[in-house]
């Protein structure tokens, strides 16, 4: 009985606290120079995907962990192309055995050419002093010519195994980018919010397999009338008071604030009807703070959003910056 008691006499606490609280944001009790609005706190989200196509080896991730940029969340499996990296490496091997064997095929060539061109030169001068016939000439400049072009191939198959080379080289780096994108990392700091696949699952090129919660770009939408959006600035101070912790008030700036009304009526052309016209703004709060409290920053938890009218006001004693002590 006395627990039923003490539970009947909680909930009749926090009910008489949210009625107290209800009762508190009516307008008339508005500081002056200071407007509000309801919203939620939201983040920015990221849909992680896959840049190719695969089966699903490994997610290394729960939903809910922080990850840090660059950190692998899912792996692909990668025996194919672990495999056709194996054979670019020997091809890669083949082909500087390749380059060395012509590379000493030139310089061989280069032998026979210097010899040949001083028998070249010798049967010359002795067709001119007319002790040796045309024939002696004759052979001689073909074993030069002959020397002089095969070692022009030599020269030739070995650039072109240089060429090999690179193309080996090169298809060796493309399959390295390939095996680093079968490693899908974080591509910022945040919590996963959803596991999309599971080991096993096949995905297409694109397939998205993981949903990430940015917490360094927190932030709530307020819905504000228009004579309110006219006296706030970019980056202007505002405050935020959770539902679930009114104790604590939240700093904040105005990072957004809508061009065109969200709410337009049929009829803008009186000054009544443009009064009722209502615009989104977007106040975030600030990443080092952020950074601060990220393992509590949660998403979807409602509450209310101040900001400042008369930039001359100052902000009231239960507006002040009140924060929960860090761990």
């Amino acid at each position: 009985m006395k627990k039923l008691l003490s539970f009947g006499a909680l909930a009749a606490l926090l009910l008489c606290a949210a009625i107290a609280w209800a009762l508190w944001l009516k307008t008339d009790n508005v500081p002056q120079g200071f407007s509000f609005s309801n919203g939620r706190i939201e983040a920015e989200h990221v849909t992680i995907a896959s840049k190719q196509a695969g089966r699903i080896a490994e997610v290394l991730v729960k939903e809910g962990d922080m990850v840090k940029a660059g950190e692998v969340l899912v792996l692909l499996d990668n025996q194919q192309l672990l495999a056709k990296r194996a054979e670019a490496a020997a091809m890669i091997t083949q082909a500087e055995l390749s380059a060395e064997e012509a590379a000493a095929a030139i310089a061989q060539r280069k032998i026979v050419l210097k010899q040949a061109k001083a028998d070249l030169k010798r049967a010359r001068s002795m067709y001119e002093q007319k002790v040796a016939p045309e024939e002696t000439l004759e052979q001689a400049q073909t074993q030069h010519d002959s020397a002089a072009a095969t070692l022009r191939l030599a020269m030739a198959t070995e650039k072109r195994t240089r060429a090999s080379i690179d193309a080996a080289r090169a298809s060796l780096a493309q399959l390295e980018t390939l095996l680093d994108d079968t490693m899908i990392r974080a591509p910022r700091d945040g919590r996963v919010q959803y596991k999309l696949v599971h080991a096993g699952e096949v995905i297409p090129a694109g397939g998205h397999v993981i949903t990430l919660l940015d917490t360094r770009d927190v932030y709530m939408e307020l819905f504000l009338p228009a004579h309110t959006i006219g006296q706030l600035r970019m980056q202007d101070e505002a405050r935020i008071i959770l539902d679930v912790a009114q104790d604590y008030v939240i700093p904040a700036h105005i990072t957004f604030i809508a061009a065109d009304a969200q709410f337009t009526p049929k009829q803008v052309e009186t000054r009544e009807a443009r009064a009722d016209l209502i615009f989104r703004i977007k106040i975030s709060i600030d990443e080092a703070l952020l950074q601060q409290y990220q393992d509590v920053v949660k998403t979807g938890v409602r509450g209310i959003g101040w900001v400042r009218t008369d930039h001359q006001a100052n902000w009231p004693d239960n507006l002040q910056v009140r924060l929960p002590a860090s761990e």
